[in-house]
């Protein structure tokens, strides 16, 4: 199992070490998925409380914050989707752009 350490600066994880900006897309891209994975099903972030997380947990995570694998599991679990219809059409994200 690995980790994720989310900082407090975008684009940052842990202590120290940035994120490259194809990173930072994917994982922006992935929180507006997840959140609308949440709305669609009219569930409001405390919601997601009964569900496992934390109002701050999920905030983040839709604000695009890095996550583990565990949670992207347990956000499959709790919408009753496959890890593959989660990324579905996200992978262009990770492609570099010019100048990164």
């Amino acid at each position: 199992m690995f980790f994720l350490l989310v900082g407090t600066h975008p684009g940052r994880v842990g202590a120290s070490r940035d994120l490259p900006e194809h990173y930072v897309r994917f994982f922006r891209a992935l929180g507006h998925r997840i959140r609308s994975y949440r709305t669609e099903r009219q569930l409001s972030q405390e919601d997601m409380i009964s569900r496992g997380f934390s109002v701050r947990h999920w905030q983040m995570i839709e604000a695009g914050r890095p996550v583990t694998v565990t949670t992207l599991l347990r956000i499959c679990e709790t919408f009753n989707l496959t890890l593959e219809q989660l990324f579905a059409g996200l992978s262009h994200h990770l492609r570099k752009r010019r100048g990164e």
